[in-house]
């Protein structure tokens, strides 16, 4: 499991009790040991390890910088000082997690020991002056099933946030000329998001291509891997194509310090290699290198998303929305070419002929049903937005390519979305649910989330603990 760094800053308020705050300051470490969560203490700052100095603050937003942590925990743990989480927040620039234990009955004389939810509340509003998002964990006990939900659901945002913000895409050749839909703003995704694109000319790769055979080694390790887990209904040199464009690819997104790959899959690239690069991006799609068709950069930005809100454990898949189901009012196809990792197929996957060219090297295999997330980040006109919601895979007709027959809630109202933009016929799939993490994280990088069913409020109740 991939693990993200918290900054852990528990704060008190000097008119409460200290010796609680410090007490539920150290049951939450136990806790957070216990769910082997990776955090950066401050019980060097000060004796009590609580953020409540000016000068304390300062020693700490040093050490959590030094750290690199990837968000921030500030724990309430008795009604907590406001401003100095809101200043500690501001100068760090990571997601916030904001929360505070269950308060306990007054005792026999009617006094209160922390108060912590009052705190919470002071907080949230200090927050929101300096400009600080956060996410905020319903004021529970420790031991209560909303507060594992809450930090691990914290967790994927970091690493949603985190992997947004140190997007670089390999970007193989120009869109194709007749994809117009897959353009982009390369410089307003530098400028808005720090999105970087390496874009290289697909001579380039096929000189990469060229020297994997010769070198040969890694091209044999993958034609075997193709043979032990695929069909192969395809001839050796075609295979050891597939298998020498699989190990390019990884060489120059390497070499470019590259996280996702956005290729001209057609028509050129027949031309000088002989086969699609469906199969070979499925391959590098299986090792959790998110490869997509046509160029489409945003599609690229999607898979790294959806994949970062899965903690990386779950494979997703890069689609077209294509058909509607011919028996199913709310069902529609998802399918392309045969770029799909085959974690995603249910059956074994075959290497043959896709559906539209004549050249071999694209994977033919239907997905795994069940519930998924489905995605699409996108933009136009200088606005962003990330369309998200839940479908399920249902029975439906035989085709190419890999493919699923999905339904989701009302197939009209997402139709429309998507013809009325910004949005195009591309998604992303995934098979979890990662709507609550995809949605949260949008707070921290500036992308408007946009349902495509009517569940905000569901999915705002769950992110409360509901």
């Amino acid at each position: 499991m991939k693990t993200m760094k918290l900054g852990f800053a528990p704060t008190r308020r000097s008119i409460f009790s200290a010796p609680d705050a410090v007490k539920y300051a150290n049951l939450t470490r136990e806790k957070l040991k216990a769910l082997s969560v990776d955090f950066v203490d401050i019980l060097d700052i000060n004796e009590e390890g609580l953020l409540y100095d000016d000068g304390d603050r300062i020693r700490i937003a040093e050490k959590f910088k030094q750290e690199k942590i990837d968000g921030l925990f500030l724990p309430h743990t008795n009604f907590g000082t406001e401003y100095e989480c809101a200043r500690l927040a501001k100068e760090l620039n990571v997601p916030v997690l904001l929360w505070g234990p269950r308060d306990e009955r007054p005792d026999e004389k009617g006094i209160r020991l922390r108060d912590s939810q009052c705190g919470l509340f002071a907080t949230g509003k200090v927050l929101r002056r300096f400009g600080v998002p956060f996410t905020y964990l319903t004021n529970c006990r420790l031991e209560d099933e909303q507060f594992e939900r809450g930090i691990r659901d914290f967790l994927a945002v970091c690493n949603v946030v985190k992997v947004f913000r140190n997007t670089r895409i390999l970007q193989i050749g120009p869109r194709p000329f007749d994809f117009w839909s897959t353009m982009c703003n390369e410089g307003e995704l530098l400028e808005r998001f720090n999105i970087q694109l390496a874009p290289i000319p697909l001579p380039e790769l096929t000189t990469q291509l060229k020297r994997a055979k010769e070198e040969n080694r890694e091209v044999k390790q993958v034609m075997q891997y193709c043979r032990d887990h695929m069909h192969i209904r395809i001839r050796d040199e075609e295979l050891e194509n597939v298998a020498a464009l699989k190990v390019a690819m990884k060489d120059l997104a390497e070499k470019y310090g590259c996280n996702a790959i956005a290729i001209q899959c057609w028509n050129a690239l027949q031309g000088e290699i002989g086969i699609m690069p469906c199969a070979a991006n499925s391959l590098l799609n299986e090792e959790g290198i998110p490869v997509v068709c046509e160029t489409d950069i945003h599609g690229a930005i999607t898979a790294v998303m959806a994949e970062a809100a899965g903690m990386d454990e779950t494979r997703s898949f890069f689609a077209d929305w294509t058909v509607r189901h011919p028996d199913n009012e709310c069902g529609e196809l998802l399918q392309h070419c045969g770029p799909w990792p085959i974690s995603v197929a249910k059956e074994k996957p075959s290497i043959g002929y896709p559906l539209a060219f004549d050249y071999p090297g694209a994977v033919e295999a239907e997905a795994r049903h069940g519930e998924m997330t489905l995605c699409r980040f996108d933009g136009d006109n200088g606005e962003y937005s990330l369309l998200l919601g839940n479908a399920k895979g249902v029975e439906g007709p035989y085709t190419k390519g890999t493919y699923v027959w999905v339904e989701v809630e009302n197939l009209r109202r997402l139709e429309a979305k998507l013809v009325e933009g910004p949005y195009i016929h591309h998604c992303v799939g995934i098979h979890k649910n990662v709507v609550p993490v995809l949605y949260e994280a949008c707070k921290y990088i500036g992308v408007k989330p946009d349902l495509y069913d009517p569940v905000e409020e569901k999915v705002k109740a769950y992110l409360r603990g509901e």
